[in-house]
């Protein structure tokens, strides 16, 4: 036993973090509470039907909206040269609240009333393009971009030098050192 060595510091969660799976579970425990409630209320059919329209409707608005972002990512693709750096494109999925429209898509298609409640406001287009707006202000620019960067290069100051290996022993297989063509960008 040493008593000089230093002991691993554990590293401790956020608050939002550490309540998010009891948050999950008191959803899940709050739709399933309100599908008996409807159920005795309704019917078993009634609730069976709610949840089978909330999924093909979901279904629906995803497939929608997977449909604009892919039409606006191949316009932008189109109208930018190929000279031009990747930095000067707009962003994927170019119409305001396309983002929403997925997720309203996929919380229709979660089994619950709650869930479907709130797919059913974020199809709401003034809800829909206020929440946009409030989300591209919270947004830290260029947050998303840079962290992808960051973790693709592994170098803090992310730059990429080209470069090309050239070896001076022979590969460990024995076979011939056959020269590579250079990358091209």
């Amino acid at each position: 036993m040493t008593t000089g060595a230093p002991t691993p510091t554990a590293h401790r969660r956020s608050r939002p973090r550490s309540l998010l799976p009891l948050a999950i579970a008191a959803w899940l425990v709050l739709e399933i509470w309100l599908l008996m409630i409807v159920g005795r209320a309704a019917g078993g059919l009634t609730v069976l039907l709610l949840l089978v329209g909330g999924a093909v409707l979901g279904a629906a608005v995803m497939k929608r909206a997977g449909r604009r972002a892919f039409t606006a990512l191949t316009e932008a693709l189109q109208s930018h040269s190929p000279s031009q750096a990747p930095a000067a494109a707009p962003q994927a999925g170019g119409s305001p609240g396309n983002g929403f429209l997925m997720l309203a898509g996929l919380l229709l298609m979660l089994p619950g009333l709650i869930s479907d409640a709130a797919g059913l406001l974020l199809l709401i287009p003034p809800l829909r393009k206020g929440l946009s707006r409030r989300v591209r202000r919270a947004a830290v620019p260029g947050a998303f971009g840079d962290a992808y960067q960051q973790a693709r290069i592994h170098r803090p100051d992310g730059k990429v030098v080209p470069g090309e290996v050239i070896r001076d022993t022979p590969p460990p297989d024995g076979g011939e050192d056959t020269p590579r063509p250079p990358l091209t960008q």
